[in-house]
């Protein structure tokens, strides 16, 4: 349900975009981006609610811009200034709710790698 496009290799200053849609859902509520790096634990990048409401984790503040379309259950990460340590997969997750008066759960997506080199 959800499918992450975007990633893929790139160098320190550049920019890469990632794209996240939901499909199959009613409506969504918070929607976030996420990462892990190798041997480290996922942490939250970027969040943004249905109004458009977004905070960032410090590290990627200034650099990395989310933003998001309701009508058509779609969630961008532009992201900027590239670090080599931005590499790391990406995950986006979004809590969905599938029907009317179902409750809302937790969905993520497959997760996309995003390469920054020196």
């Amino acid at each position: 349900q959800l499918v992450e496009s975007g990633g893929g290799s790139g160098q320190a200053g550049g920019s890469l975009n990632l794209s996240c849609t939901v499909t199959g859902v009613f409506t969504i509520n918070t929607m976030a981006w996420y990462r892990q790096a190798p041997g480290k634990q996922r942490e939250l990048v970027a969040r943004i609610d249905y109004g458009g409401r977004a905070d960032y984790v410090e590290a990627v503040k200034g650099r990395f811009t989310v933003s998001r379309d309701n009508m058509n259950k779609r969630m961008d990460l532009q992201m900027n200034s590239l670090k080599p340590e931005d590499t790391a997969v990406y995950y986006c997750y979004a809590k969905i709710v599938v029907d009317v008066g179902s409750p809302s759960r937790d969905a993520w997506g497959q997760g996309t790698q995003v390469v920054v080199s020196p």
